[in-house]
């Protein structure tokens, strides 16, 4: 990938692979957007950024952490091999085919208000998707 002069400044003029074999750490940066091919073999990590919404089909191998983003919903097909945080966002609903290797993390959103563990676990399971250990609401 490419970077603009300014370190914290991630352009989306990057490769055509857009490959990321490690970690990609942009939290607490200034970043609004996120290239539509992006794959991760790491973790991402995209707490307290400015960005509003995820590519179609993003698929992270390791954790996928977005608690305190701005984004508002998942898109759909997101498959996360590890934990997925969503926790302190405004993240209504689930998509359809979430994928989750390991914990969902859902504290202090709307859906850890409205719905219980089992009723979370059921509308995924009822959408094509999983969550294959913890889904944590407090």
């Amino acid at each position: 990938r490419r970077h603009t002069r300014y370190w914290r400044d991630w352009s989306s003029d990057v490769c055509s692979s857009d490959l990321v074999k490690g970690n990609l750490y942009l939290s607490y940066t200034k970043i609004a957007s996120i290239p539509d091919t992006l794959k991760v073999k790491g973790n991402l990590y995209l707490s307290d950024t400015k960005i509003t919404s995820l590519p179609s089909n993003l698929q992270v191998k390791g954790n996928l952490d977005l608690s305190e983003n701005k984004i508002t919903s998942l898109p759909r097909n997101l498959r996360v091999g590890r934990d997925l945080d969503l926790s302190y966002t405004k993240i209504a609903s689930l998509p359809d085919n979430l994928q989750v290797g390991r914990d969902l993390d859902l504290r202090e959103t709307p859906i850890s208000k409205k719905f219980t563990e089992k009723e979370i676990k059921k509308m995924i399971e009822d959408k094509g998707g999983f969550v294959k250990q913890a889904i944590i609401l407090n």
